[in-house]
């Protein structure tokens, strides 16, 4: 596969002007299903790639003889890497072009993919993660301001939720077929099978995303980049949306990277495969993502996230109960909450940013990440410390966060609002 774009696609990225705004993408067209459905690819193998090895944290424990906590930073350290270099990445997309970067970024991740299941220790795995993870780091910020660049404001959060709907589709076939296959085979024999299977989306997504037509470089001396990032952080409107991002990862992170060991053991004893099948609620994520325009519409994107914080702590609350499928009807509630919160909070991003989109949805991306890493390894820890019910204690703690921030949004929001007419007098 190649990892830079072809001479063609390349003039395109770095000296073509751009278009009028009304050139964009629109939705219904060819050139938009295409762009969307590459993006959806590249979100597939960007979440099946991240969490390859969670659901099968008891096997991989079992294996090195390693415990909850160290098992589980075979997921932090990814998400982790990808946290640390979501920035840099951003920045060379700034100068190399959005499609550029993506191709480059997947081509590492599945090489590196394919390496992880011949890992001889838990330190290898975990630095092979890592790796990963950095790779990864060039998808989820350049797919955001690629889209924010490339389709109508109509349409973006709408797009962007489809790429999120990519995330959820790729985390849940991820984790039931690593399931399977390690019921059978072992946990080696499947982050393998989902190497290969991301190798498929990564040359089907570089085959299909449309050449960029409204890329224009920025530049990569660090000064620039600095402020560019220093604006951002700035800005009191980003910094509560990253926090949210950060906030909303920590309980999904937390919850999904414990819940194998929850459902593996008494009273529930469930086979690795079926414990991999409870990740088909990841389908409710990418219908709640997909649709986070519409409640975006209806609610405005501070009752939105308020129905998406309510709808994690309901879940979070209805999984403390003994039977089994009102743990399964409370991830249901934390998955659906989870990814409605993270669309509406990823396209505010877009959206708010007027420059150095790349940098602001990095910033988002970094932030939401680290949130996976610290909700992982606290939400191991919570878990062996006090069970199933440290662990949705910890949620609860971040959901309580997010609520708090958007209504100090809508606090603040209420404040300008009654100075704008003594400021225009």
């Amino acid at each position: 596969m190649p990892s830079a774009d072809t001479g063609a696609s390349t003039t395109v990225d770095a000296a073509s002007p751009a278009p009028a705004p009304d050139s964009r993408t629109a939705p219904g067209g060819p050139g938009y299903r295409r762009m969307s459905f590459a993006l959806f690819l590249a979100g597939v193998a960007t979440f099946a790639l991240l969490y390859s090895t969670q659901a099968l944290l008891p096997l991989v424990s079992a294996d090195f003889g390693a415990s909850a906590s160290e098992a589980s930073w075979t997921v932090s350290a990814a998400t982790g890497g990808l946290a640390l270099f979501v920035i840099p990445m951003s920045a060379l997309s700034e100068r190399f072009g959005r499609r550029t970067l993506m191709t480059a970024s997947l081509a590492v991740a599945v090489t590196v993919g394919l390496l992880v299941p011949f890992a001889p220790s838990i330190g290898a795995l975990v630095a092979l993660r890592a790796v990963q993870g950095a790779a990864l780091a060039g998808l989820p910020a350049s797919a955001t301001a690629y889209l924010a660049e490339e389709v109508t404001p109509k349409a973006l959060v709408t797009a962007i939720g489809l790429f999120v709907a990519g995330n959820s589709v790729g985390g849940m076939s991820g984790r039931i077929i690593t399931g399977w296959v390690a019921q059978e085979w072992g946990w080696r024999v499947a982050v393998g099978t989902i190497g290969v299977i991301a190798v498929a989306c990564a040359l089907a997504f570089r085959a299909l995303l449309p050449v960029p037509r409204h890329f224009t470089p920025g530049s990569l001396r660090p000064r620039v980049l600095a402020r560019t990032v220093q604006g951002h952080l700035a800005n009191p409107l980003l910094r509560r949306l990253y926090a949210i991002g950060a906030l909303f990862m920590m309980v999904f992170g937390g919850v999904y990277t414990v819940i194998g060991y929850r459902l593996s053991e008494a009273p529930f004893s469930l086979p690795q495969g079926i414990v991999g099948s409870v990740f088909l609620v990841y389908l409710v994520g990418t219908v709640s993502a997909s649709t986070a325009g519409r409640l975006v519409t209806r609610l405005g994107r501070r009752g939105a996230l308020y129905l998406g914080g309510g709808t994690t702590a309901a879940g979070l609350l209805l999984s403390l109960a003994g039977p089994l499928v009102l743990v399964l009807l409370g991830l249901v509630l934390i998955t659906a909450g989870f990814f409605a919160g993270h669309a509406v909070a990823s396209s505010a991003v877009s959206h708010t940013a007027t420059h150095g989109r790349a940098q602001a949805s990095a910033l988002y991306q970094s932030a939401y990440y680290i949130g996976s890493s610290v909700g992982s390894t606290l939400g191991a820890v919570a878990f062996r410390a006090g069970g199933w019910t440290g662990t949705v204690g910890l949620g609860l703690l971040a959901v309580a966060g997010v609520v708090a921030i958007t209504l100090f949004g809508s606090h603040a929001a209420r404040v300008r609002a009654r100075r704008a007419p003594a400021t225009a007098h």
